[in-house]
């Protein structure tokens, strides 16, 4: 006959069993999510000599989402105009946009840093006070930013403006003016580049021949 003691020891095995028998049964049911995409940001605006920290959010396929830190590996595409340490820190070098691309497993995604020019005093539009005319081929306008630590081309950096619509119409992202094709009349616009605030302006006249 078993004793009272052997009656214990074998029900404790054998629950032991069942609780093993349980966790191995869980551990095989539920599968660790897959990741299905990243979100890279912020998207930003820095001035020259700033700096921007980046992040990337994972996503998975049972809706959750987590902050990623080690593992992203981080790129800039204009690496001259910002670039980004291997823990995502941005830094602003010349003035333009670059496109800040992390990378984690499987997946990739990115974001828009802009870099302005820090303390402009003086922008320089030319040509200066130039004519063309009707119908003729389009007139690049450049433009150059004075700062404390030199000059620089901003010319695709700044937003460009004209401020008669009958002489023309101009790029605002390049400063590429078309001269209207009908006129009746000379007209004359000013053309403007603005970045950070400064603005500089030249003249421009549309002639009729």
């Amino acid at each position: 006959m078993v004793s009272s003691k052997k009656k214990l020891q074998l029900v404790a095995a054998f629950a032991t069993l069942l609780l093993f028998a349980v966790i191995v049964g869980c551990n095989g049911f539920f599968v660790d999510p897959t990741l299905t995409g990243i979100t890279v940001g912020p998207t930003a605006t820095i001035q020259t000599g700033k700096t921007v920290q980046m992040s990337a959010v994972a996503t998975y396929n049972d809706g959750t989402t987590k902050t990623v830190g080690s593992g992203v590996q981080w790129s800039s595409g204009t690496p001259n105009v910002a670039s980004v340490s291997s823990s995502g820190l941005v830094t602003g070098l010349i003035s333009g946009s670059s496109q800040i691309m992390g990378a984690f497993q499987t997946q990739s995604n990115s974001a828009t840093v802009t870099v302005q020019l820090a303390n402009i005093t003086k922008i320089t539009v030319t040509p200066m006070n130039s004519h063309i005319v009707q119908g003729s081929q389009a007139l690049q306008f450049d433009a150059e930013a004075t700062t404390s630590s030199g000059n620089q081309d901003i010319t695709n950096s700044a937003t460009w403006s004209s401020s008669n619509s009958a002489a023309g119409t101009i790029d605002p992202a390049t400063g590429l003016f078309t001269p209207a094709t009908s006129l009746t009349q000379n007209q004359v616009t000013t053309i403007s580049a603005t970045e950070d605030g400064i603005v500089g302006q030249t003249n421009l006249t549309v002639t009729l021949q």
